[in-house]
Order: C-alpha cells, then structure tokens, then sequence
C-alpha cells in the first residue's frame, strides 16, 4: 500500500520477477500476458504436441467409431473436438463422423466445446454449467452406462476416475485421443528451466497441462535433479497451475500449488500478480522503503535492476536485517566467487550503484556490511 502523497509504481506487478513457462499450446499468449505485466519470461515447451493428421492411434479411433456407433460422446475441449474433426475431413472420413455423431447423445464438459460442436452441424445433449467432468460422469452414473458404448475425447490431460468410474459402471469406453504429447524433441530449453530452478534462479513456474508438469519431473529424474527439483518448487520456486488437475503430477510428489479459481490463462497470470508481490521481502531501511524482488529491487516505489552478485549480497545481508554480515559469510553467498573477499567489495559497489541510494548499505570496518534498517520502522513492516 502506498501513502496518499505517493503515486503508484510506474512498473508492472510482475516487475522484478523471473517467470518459466512450460506451456507447448498457446505459450505466446500466457507469455506476451505475464511481459506485458513486467515479468521476464524464461519459456521452455515441456513437451510436443503429436500432430494429429499423423496420429495413427486417432485415425484407428475414429475408424472404430465409424464402424461401430457408441451410444454416447463425451467432448472434453473445443480444441480437441475440432482438431478431431478436421483431422477426420483430411483423412477423407470427415463425413461419416459427422454422420455417425449426428444419432449419438453428445454431452460437452463447457461452453468453448459446445461451440465447436455446433460449428460442425452438431447439437450437444447437455452441459455442466461448472465445466467439471466430475459433473459429467456424476450426470452419466446416475442415469446408468451399463452396456452403454460411450466413446470419451481424450485430450492429453489425465482424466481422474472418468474411464474407470464408467467402466465399473458396466461401459465399454472408446478413448479418441485426440492429441498427444511427446518429450520435447529438443531438450535444452527444459534443461535450463530445471537447471534455473534448482538455481532459484526463477521466482514461479507456470503449468498448464498435467503432461506438462509429469514432464518436466521425469526429465529432472533422467538427469538426477528429481530430489533437487522438488525442494526447489516446494520451497523457493512458487509452482503455479492452470487448475486442480495440472497439479496432480507435482501434489503426488508432494509439492504444494497455487491455482486460480478460474482454470484460465487470464486468471492465472491475475494470480501471479498477487502472490508474487505479497511474496517479496519489504524492510524499512534508512529512511527508504526497499523491496527485494527477484532480479531486482523496489526502493520507494521505483523499480531498480540488480545484477545477479548483487542481488545474492541483498538476500545475504536481507536474512538477518540490521546485523552485520562478515564479509567472508557474503563471500560464500556469491556465486563462484572463489576466496578472494575483493570480490565481495566489488559487487557491493556495483550494488550500491544499482540501488541508487548508497546509505542503504553500510561498510562496518574491518568487520562487514550491514542493511541500514530503520528500528523505529520495522514494526510497520513486521511479517513483510
């Protein structure tokens, strides 16, 4: 909160802060949202998304629909449906999908699905007004599937239960997988966002598909950074997720998430504009108000880069504020620095300069440095 004499920020909520984004669908949009916000964006695809005219498991789906009717449809995304669809026309079967789905009992999961059933000639029978799947096989197992034939829009993401719900119900379940998701085949982006979380050289990482999320875990567990990826995402590294289900891979390890109660992109990004800000260390200190972002600092409301030296000294000296910090301790806070204590002179200086306010940092002779922390102020920002 700021005084009534003070303006806002001139900078984004998301300033300051290091965002990795795993996302293969729709990346540039979530990116080009958390940039507009002030974020820096580290993006690397977890994973590929299989195309579907070259999808084999597809082709033979829909073949098995064609060739024996269900006697209902359950479509999950819009993107999904009509990439089915499509799909279906560039294999020549195009028509007699629609054909067959024209006598089928089509429920869609929400509104963005139902549109693009409409879009292909096609009416749904009903949809949940909570876009929850959990309603739609509620609404399937009270009415009875037993001996029902009822072919379920896969779409990448691990549907809880559903298949199995149904087929104890007595249902034969024809999963339409209509995209699937692969590895990467270039594994150097993902490579680095694990190396940068480890690092805690990232403040969240955004999730917004289960595969996703499984993904990055098994690739930290092929390079043996599993262990070191959980503590980083548990502790340091706020893991943010589209939704309940996104999270299941990280909440089997025992990772804790933030979601949005909206499962939206826009939602999302709102999230990270509140946590991450609420996150950040605020102390009183020598008459200024110093924020300690990411990659950089707030002091008074102005948004100051800090190299990364730098910003490994503030935190030093940050956990025990007003205290000094020898300058052998602030040593080792440098990363490789190795044992030359000029080093520690060196990013001071370069940290002072970037802070703008050079008492915000005092030398102690002989002994070290210390943050110049106001006494009469930190009741104020106790907690912060």
């Amino acid at each position: 909160m700021y005084d009534e004499q003070e303006q806002p920020p001139e900078h984004g909520p998301l300033a300051g802060f290091t965002v990795g984004v795993t996302a293969a669908r729709r990346a540039d949009e979530l990116g080009a949202l958390l940039e507009r916000r002030g974020a820096v964006v580290l993006h690397a695809p977890a994973l590929r998304i299989v195309p579907l005219a070259d999808d084999s498991e597809l082709l033979a789906a829909t073949k098995d629909i064609i060739g024996q009717v269900p006697d209902i449809a359950v479509a999950t995304t819009a993107i999904g449906f009509r990439g089915w669809v499509e799909a279906a026309d560039g294999w020549g079967l195009g028509e007699d999908l629609l054909a067959r789905l024209r006598g089928v009992r089509i429920l869609a999961r929400g509104p963005k699905v139902k549109g693009a059933i409409r879009a292909a000639g096609l009416t749904e029978e009903w949809s949940p007004a909570s876009e929850s799947m959990a309603e739609v096989l509620d609404r399937l197992l009270e009415e009875g599937v037993d001996g029902l034939r009822i072919a379920v829009q896969l779409h990448g993401e691990p549907l809880p239960g559903f298949v199995e719900s149904l087929r104890a119900g007595g249902a034969e379940v024809v999963g339409v997988p209509v995209y699937r998701w692969l590895p990467p085949e270039d594994l150097g982006p993902v490579d680095r966002l694990i190396d940068a979380t480890v690092a805690r050289a990232l403040d969240t990482v955004t999730f917004t598909s289960a595969p996703a999320a499984a993904s990055l875990l098994s690739r930290a567990g092929e390079r043996g950074l599993l262990d070191e990826l959980v503590a980083a995402l548990g502790h340091d590294v706020l893991p943010a997720c589209v939704g309940p289900v996104t999270a299941l891979p990280l909440q089997a390890r025992g990772i804790d998430t933030v979601q949005p109660e909206r499962f939206r992109l826009g939602p999302l990004v709102q999230l990270l504009c509140r946590e991450l800000p609420s996150r950040a260390r605020s102390l009183p200190v020598a008459g200024h108000r110093l924020e300690i972002r990411g990659h950089a600092v707030v002091v008074d409301g102005a948004l100051r880069p800090v190299p990364p030296a730098g910003m490994s000294l503030l935190r030093a000296l940050s956990r025990r504020p007003g205290w000094v910090v020898p300058r052998a301790e602030l040593l080792r806070a440098l990363p490789g620095a190795g044992r030359d204590e000029h080093a520690v002179e060196t990013a001071m200086a370069r940290l002072r300069s970037a802070l703008g306010a050079p008492k915000l940092i005092q030398t102690v002779v002989k002994r070290g440095y210390r943050l110049a922390v106001d006494p009469a102020a930190e009741s104020k920002y106790a907690g912060t």
